[in-house]
């Protein structure tokens, strides 16, 4: 049912990224559970809800920037299996809340909920995509509804890297290789890092045959010279770099803390979980290793309101508040977009970029909400349809140039959460490293000692590592720093002492195995990428 007389477009971006988190020296890492959490609330429900639209035959666009590290974890075997270890321990818990709520009867069909939920979760995973959810992806992207692109290696932060350009490059060359591994094409779009954009990372974009970048709306707004069209429209920069802006007022109602979607009083309550509220005993052996309790998924509350008290979630109720919600989004656009068109020789297009695990982690309703007003953009009367940024490209190639402001979409825009008095100890190592990277793949460029080069790469494996923008993040906000400052620390020892011992010509093959088995990224890495 395509539409006809189209003044304009909506482009979903979302931004699926985790960091490399693999300790096969320990189960007890809580870290790793977040990548057991976005497959089980973010990921599977994304697909299932994508595979529904296609099955109904409903025409649909969406982009996904999956990570490499991402990438990685996701076709790591041992992550697999103890992610299917996660739901059968998730499995267990729920038959055992169905006996513990039997005497409330809408606390005992929420148990019921969960235990669905999770156990479709594994046959999913299991029987439909062998345990590897990468292939759902690409089946999606070979069909045409979703365009996959890439990112930076490690999400390393270009505004602050590019002092060193070849770790810039370097990022940017990994991110694409790893990118053609698993989807068998090369990557026409990138998000960068923290939509970190600096005009110095273009010409290393083009040289990778990147042909697009997503960045923060003022990375347009304050473009030279600047945008006729805003962000309503992308431009290019002098190095033939098409740059997107957001579109604040769509994300504002998507993403606002204060006044978005989320917030409704009918959505499940993600502070409430039965990992805190039951008894100690009876929970512990679902909880932290040494006894701390976390949360374990099972949320048996709604928002409610601005109050302690909390109701019982209700999924009818919350699917209520999806519809309605999707509604006022498809008229805003709408209104948006007839507005805009009646001002430009070309259709707007409307660039609404999010965090791929606000839907379904931090909103649980978010991947229904999606579904529900993709539904209603294909088949409802409305003067726009969804469009990826490549098929907008093909469609408008006539696109101002402009360069790009220097910008992030990190707390007022710029660079400070990556570096300031928390975390600024950190760049200095990272740049030592990057210069250190660089004369080892300059000087041992010819190298053919089997050994030398496993340990060259592992130099380059933990650079990128230390490099993950992740870290810093953490730190500034204060959560798991312990954890970002051990990660940091052991990436740059580790590249350290390697660099010495490559160096003296006293490769420790004991330490390089033990570290080529913690730190598995990137199998094919060939060091060389930093001459």
């Amino acid at each position: 049912m395509p539409k006809k007389n189209v003044k304009g477009y909506v482009s979903f971006i979302l931004h699926a990224h985790l960091p490399f988190v693999h300790h096969p020296e320990n189960e007890n890492y809580l870290e790793e559970e977040w990548l057991f959490e976005a497959i089980s609330e973010t990921y599977l429900p994304l697909l299932n809800n994508f595979n529904k639209l296609v099955k109904e035959k409903v025409d649909f666009r969406i982009t996904m920037s999956i990570t490499p590290p991402l990438l990685n974890m996701l076709d790591n075997k041992l992550l697999q299996e103890r992610y299917i270890k996660y739901l059968n321990k998730h499995i267990e818990l729920c038959k055992k809340e169905i006996v513990r709520t039997a005497d409330d009867e809408r606390l005992n069909k929420l148990s019921h909920y969960y235990l669905d939920r999770y156990s479709n979760d594994l046959h999913v995973f299991k029987d439909v995509y062998n345990c590897c959810i990468i292939n759902g992806f690409k089946e999606l992207q070979d069909l045409g509804v979703l365009e996959i692109i890439t990112c930076g290696a490690t999400h390393g932060y270009f505004p602050i890297l590019y002092i060193n350009e070849k770790t810039v490059r370097a990022q940017i060359a990994v991110g694409v290789q790893t990118y053609e591994k698993y989807f068998g094409r090369k990557p026409r779009g990138i998000w960068l890092p923290e939509c970190g954009y600096v005009p110095e990372a273009d010409k290393y974009l083009r040289e990778f045959g990147i042909e697009y970048v997503i960045t923060e709306s003022h990375g347009i707004l304050y473009a030279d010279p600047t945008p006729i069209y805003g962000t309503y429209a992308p431009i290019v920069s002098p190095n033939d770099i098409v740059a997107f802006g957001r579109d604040i007022e769509s994300s504002r109602q998507v993403w606002s803390s204060i006044n978005g979607y989320p917030g409704d009083y009918n959505y499940r309550e993600f502070y409430r979980d039965i990992g805190y509220d039951v008894d100690y005993d009876y929970i512990k052996p679902y909880i932290t290793y040494d006894g701390v309790r976390v949360p374990t998924g099972i949320k048996y509350y709604r928002i409610t309101g601005d109050t302690g008290y909390k109701d019982y979630y209700n999924p009818t109720w919350a699917m209520d508040s999806v519809y309605k919600q999707a509604g006022h989004f498809f008229d805003c656009r709408q209104t948006q977009i007839s507005h805009l068109s009646s001002f430009m020789d070309k259709p707007p297009i409307i660039l609404c970029p999010y965090d791929a695990e606000l839907y379904g982690h931090w909103w649980y309703e978010g991947p229904d909400w999606l579904y529900v007003l993709f539904k209603k953009i294909y088949y409802d009367k409305c003067d726009f349809k969804l469009i990826t940024p490549s098929e907008y490209i093909d469609n408008y190639p006539d696109i101002q140039v402009s360069t790009p402001c220097r910008s992030s979409w990190g707390a007022n825009g710029y660079s400070g959460v990556w570096l300031n008095p928390t975390n600024d100890y950190v760049h200095r190592h990272l740049h030592v490293a990057g210069d250190r990277m660089v004369e080892l793949s300059t000087t041992y460029s010819n190298e053919q000692d089997p050994l030398k080069i496993r340990a060259l790469n592992q130099c380059a494996r933990e650079l990128l590592l230390a490099q993950s923008s992740d870290w810093l993040f953490i730190i500034t906000n204060g959560t798991m720093v312990d954890y970002a400052k051990k990660r940091i620390k052991d990436h740059i020892g580790r590249f350290t002492k390697l660099y010495d011992q490559i160096k003296s010509n006293t490769i420790d093959e004991d330490f390089l195995r033990d570290i080529s088995e913690k730190d598995c990224i990137f199998p094919e890495i060939d060091y060389r990428i930093y001459c």
